[in-house]
């Protein structure tokens, strides 16, 4: 059993995170739903797969921060995935570092502030 469900990573401009993780993972995101009293847009997931579900989240109760939980994106190459971050504005806080004998780990600002790690898959 994979413990963690979801994830919601907070965000001040729904739309220019959208273009960001989208830009910088090659995703595309569905519509944009109101839950209570926020906007979320979820990442793409497939039930039944490996991984938890998770979503763009603006609203009164979403802040932005470098501190606390990191999320980690799995990316076929860290060095690309951080070239296209960087281009777009992204700052590297932890520079790409081995972590296994092929694995990579790196982490970066996200467009809204968030601290976010990027691993090799």
């Amino acid at each position: 059993m994979n413990l963690i469900a979801h994830v919601e990573i907070p965000v001040l401009d729904l739309d220019r995170a959208i273009g960001f993780y989208s830009s910088v993972f090659g995703i595309a995101f569905g519509r944009t739903v109101q839950v209570h009293d926020s906007t979320m847009a979820y990442f793409p997931f497939e039930p039944g797969r490996d991984g938890a579900s998770g979503a763009l989240a603006q609203g009164p109760e979403y802040a932005p921060a470098t501190t606390g939980a990191v999320v980690y994106f799995s990316v076929d190459d860290v060095g690309a995935t951080l070239d296209k971050a960087v281009a777009l504005g992204s700052t590297i806080l932890f520079l790409a570092s081995a972590v296994t004998e092929r694995g990579m780990v790196a982490e970066i600002s996200d467009s809204e502030g968030n601290r976010i790690a990027i691993q090799s898959r």
